[in-house]
């Protein structure tokens, strides 16, 4: 047994067997211990922003952490804008970065460089595996910190000659000790209780599990009982939704529709989030979105119990047990377009009218995929999993991971055009590990999000310098032929008609599969 097979028992033995890899030489002693694991599903990504985005959609999915495994300090580089947004996002994850062997590291070789340095921004946690006989109480710390509530990213920082060596023993993995939610206290439950008695209009701003069914359940009966507004934050890790769950609309991205949406409120009281700020800074606008006025009210953080703190919130208020959850009114027209040209609010629509049971449906649509949210309250139940810390590129790799922990659910993209190139690879991974994924491309073929923030900004006229950072034209990316040539399947459509085709035929397919959608 030498370090590296070590490594790979002791992830293993606490439930972690999943790992998405892109490795290089200072690797293959840990590959090689890999392939004597066939109980380690590995699978490959062609670049690492698609290995920690899939990550992130597997351990948001499968309720428990990934590993990673990246080439030393410049591969670890790579993959940071992901590792980013799943740290916004709070997911737990394994990252295994190779390094140098440890007398090799004074030579400053090409590939030398500052790993710990480069993992810390984006790790909630690091550590170096300095010793073989070391590397089972390492992996044990390391689940420990990832699976704290509600998630934690972890890096192990792996040398070559600490997997190749071996080991004096025959040595045991150490098991991860498991670590649950707390639980809010008394004091806050009576705070939060008092402000929704008070008369003054209260809001439950809800993150995290709080926007999961059973947790998100009891706050539609708080709401119902009390008349209480709930909300949920602007950029989430998962939501469950559909007609059979208690809707809840979203925070909007824009600073003035945020601060008109929060304007009414005098007790903000957060559930799982944070007091809400805006995304970016601009002139004359604010940064904090509620009210000055607003008394904030924490009634349990994310690193809380949060079903625990809302069913003691509800007990409270004296709220019934029997008391129906808040359900929306069956709409009186649930018509949705049949013909003629294709847009943003078109494909919301249809896609909320023919989104299957159970899907899982990852959203980086970014500017015209926003009517989506609203058009598929009372779609089929669903999880809606979102760009969380705004680091584009995520869409792809998340359906990946998200596919890979659910094999038995429909994984469907919503993706804008220019994001998608980020990561594009993740298509290739798709084909090669025949998930069920559908992605919907929304081809404006611009970033058409920044002509906004052009405009937010005081700016309405944009000359030929501006128009060429902005716009995806000269050439047009081609979807059909870039899906092709990862192996997915694709069609282009343009209109109305031709679109719902081929989502019905998207949503019958087994394996990935691409629609172009021209907007």
């Amino acid at each position: 047994m030498n370090g590296a097979d070590y490594l790979c028992d002791s992830l293993l033995a606490n439930q972690i067997d999943v790992c998405f890899a892109n490795p290089g030489t200072s690797e293959m002693h840990f590959v090689a211990a890999l392939d004597r694991k066939p109980q380690m599903r590995c699978v490959l990504g062609l670049f690492e922003g698609v290995i920690t985005g899939a990550a992130d959609g597997y351990a948001r999915m499968a309720e428990k952490p990934a590993a990673t495994l990246l080439h030393l300090g410049p591969g670890l580089a790579n993959g940071l804008a992901n590792m980013h947004n799943a740290k916004k996002a709070r997911t737990p994850m394994i990252n295994v970065v190779g390094d140098h062997a440890s007398h090799h590291s004074c030579y400053d070789a090409p590939l030398t460089s500052d790993v710990e340095g480069i993992a810390r921004p984006m790790s909630h946690w690091v550590k170096r595996m300095a010793t073989p006989a070391a590397i089972g109480q390492d992996v044990a710390q390391a689940v420990e910190q990832a699976s704290q509530a509600p998630g934690n990213i972890c890096t192990l920082i792996l040398p070559a000659d600490t997997a190749w060596t071996e080991l004096e023993h025959q040595a045991e993995p150490v098991l991860a000790k498991p670590a649950a939610r707390q639980q809010t206290s008394a004091d806050a439950i009576k705070a939060a209780a008092k402000a929704i008695r008070s008369g003054k209009p209260a809001l439950l701003f809800l993150g995290d599990v709080a926007l999961r069914e059973d947790a998100l359940e009891i706050a539609g009966r708080i709401r119902q009982h009390c008349q209480v507004d709930i909300l949920a934050e602007g950029f989430i890790r998962r939501m469950s939704r559909g007609a059979t769950r208690t809707p809840i609309e979203k925070l909007p991205y824009p600073v003035d529709a945020a601060c008109a949406r929060l304007a009414h409120v005098k007790h903000l009281i957060l559930v799982g989030s944070k007091a809400p700020v805006a995304f970016f800074a601009y002139p004359n606008k604010p940064s904090l979105l509620a009210p000055n006025e607003a008394e904030i009210i924490t009634l349990a953080s994310a690193e809380q119990d949060l079903t625990h703190a809302l069913h003691a919130l509800a007990d409270e208020l004296g709220v019934p047990a029997n008391t129906p959850s808040y359900r929306l009114p069956e709409p009186r027209d649930t018509s949705i377009p049949t013909n003629g040209t294709l847009n943003g609010k078109a494909i919301s629509q249809i896609l909320a009218k023919y989104l299957p049971e159970n899907t899982v449906l990852c959203d980086e649509s970014i500017s015209e995929g926003r009517d989506f949210m609203r058009y598929s309250l009372q779609a089929a139940p669903h999880d809606y999993l979102q760009l969380t810390g705004g680091a584009i590129g995520l869409g792809l790799p998340m359906a990946t991971g998200a596919a890979i922990a659910c094999p038995d659910r429909k994984v469907i993209s919503l993706q804008a055009d220019g994001s998608a190139m980020y990561t594009v690879q993740a298509l290739w991974t798709q084909a090669r590990e025949s998930l069920n994924c559908l992605t919907i491309i929304l081809a404006n073929r611009s970033y058409a999000t920044l002509h906004g923030e052009m405009r937010n900004v005081g700016v309405t006229q944009l000359g030929s310098n501006a128009k060429r950072m902005l716009d995806l034209d000269l050439p047009y990316l081609q979807w059909t032929q870039l899906a092709h040539g990862m192996g997915v399947p694709a069609v282009k459509v343009d209109s109305i008609e031709t679109f719902t085709q081929a989502l019905s035929n998207g949503l019958q397919a087994q394996g990935p599969c691409l629609i172009e959608a021209l907007i």
